[in-house]
């Protein structure tokens, strides 16, 4: 997974509360067994709408979305979040998010940003007049024009997970050294390799 440290954009809104990820992402689109080319399908059904939001010349190329509440409620699909990256989001900032498609993001490196709904509609208008923001995830701040530095919150752990660009396989991969001492010193008690 690529790391995440800054990230200056161009960023979208979607003023809609409870997206879930049946809109992020039709199930007729999961097909798939790679992680790449669903963003094309992003939020396929209102897409087909020609006074969808996200066509707003404004927001062409954006790489962070500003959202409502509870966005990526529903089912556990993965492939929500797999979607938002492939079409170039590296960023969504809503005043909450669901559970599991908030873990699923930040296992790719997708960063959910949980701010008050009142700063989002500040931020939103922001974005309306097309213009540019910065995520620090060092220094856990947003920063937008002519606003001061808003502070966000994240977990230590999922903070350096991303700012390393750690997946689950890098992470434990940096524990190797005591693994392969752990399986030296505890020969297996079951013979796990056959003819």
């Amino acid at each position: 997974m690529k790391r995440f440290e800054k990230v200056t954009a161009r960023v979208a809104v979607l003023d809609r509360a409870d997206v879930d990820t049946d809109q992020i992402i039709p199930k007729q689109f999961l097909k798939r067994i790679e992680r790449t080319g669903y963003g094309e399908f992003l939020f396929f059904d209102w897409a087909k709408d020609p006074g969808f939001e996200l066509h707003r010349p404004q927001f062409a190329g954006a790489r962070i979305l500003l959202t409502g509440r509870n966005f990526g409620c529903g089912s556990s699909r993965e492939h929500a979040a797999w979607a938002l990256q492939d079409a170039g989001y590296d960023a969504v900032i809503a005043p909450s998010f669901g559970d599991i498609f908030r873990t699923n993001s930040l296992k790719i490196g997708l960063l959910p940003v949980a701010l008050p709904a009142a700063e989002i509609r500040v931020l939103m208008e922001v974005a309306n007049d097309g213009g540019e923001m910065t995520i620090d995830l060092e220094a856990l701040e947003l920063i937008a024009p002519d606003r001061p530095r808003i502070p966000f919150q994240l977990d230590a752990f999922e903070r350096e997970r991303l700012l390393g660009g750690l997946d689950d396989i890098a992470l434990t991969l940096r524990r190797d050294p005591e693994i392969t001492a752990y399986e030296a010193a505890h020969p297996a008690r079951v013979a796990t390799i056959s003819l």
